[in-house]
């Protein structure tokens, strides 16, 4: 079995590796550089309580929870 570090194998893989790495960068700043947004669109969100909405609830019958499904007695 050769030294890697002998043969020269080294040499080889430091090259890949920093080629990969460039490669890596310049499609970073290709995509950086080319993408412009001119503007981000701002939310604003409306923080007004309305009565008539439907999660307002006033009786006392609506506030009980029923639920959907009933559990069994065993299980399984």
């Amino acid at each position: 079995m050769e030294n890697p570090f002998e043969s020269g194998h080294i040499k080889n893989y430091i090259l890949l590796y920093v080629s990969i790495v460039v490669i890596m960068v310049l499609f970073f700043v290709a995509s950086t550089l080319f993408h412009d947004v001119a503007e981000v669109e701002t939310k604003v969100f409306n923080s007004e309580v309305n009565e008539s909405s439907p999660l307002h609830v006033e009786d006392e019958e609506e506030k009980e929870f029923k639920p959907k499904f009933k559990l069994m007695k065993k299980s399984y």
